[in-house]
């Protein structure tokens, strides 16, 4: 990790769909909405919405990754505005032991690749 980096965990630079529904605070059902997700990690993502996602909001996201459909609970730990776009920095609340499986399959080949391409920094 770089100096000043905060994550815990390495992510890397990927682009998947996903779909995703705000969680009202109330616990009813709040925006339905498509995204997508600009870095994946083993602790979260950073995802690309046309809305602004409310600060703290939770959200039920699915993921795709290659040919898997991830579920999940996520909540927004920042978010900010680029260009006529939001960006929102996710932390991981509850997964499935088995999408926590395909995540792990995923970023290990991801960098499996980069040190065959000679890069091995995330």
């Amino acid at each position: 990790m770089t100096q000043g980096e905060k994550r815990k965990f390495i992510r890397w630079d990927s682009i998947h769909l996903l779909d995703y529904l705000v969680i009202e605070p109330d616990g009813s059902e709040g925006r339905y909405s498509m995204g997508r997700t600009l870095d994946v990690s083993l602790n979260g993502l950073k995802m690309e919405t046309s809305y602004e996602l409310p600060d703290g909001a939770e959200l039920e996201i699915t993921v795709g990754l290659e040919e898997d459909l991830i579920d999940l609970i996520g909540r927004v730990i920042h978010k900010s505005r680029q260009g006529g776009r939001y960006v929102a920095g996710i932390e991981f609340v509850k997964m499935s032991a088995e999408g926590r499986r395909i995540f792990r399959l995923y970023t290990d080949a991801f960098k499996r690749f980069q040190q065959q391409q000679g890069d091995d920094t995330p």
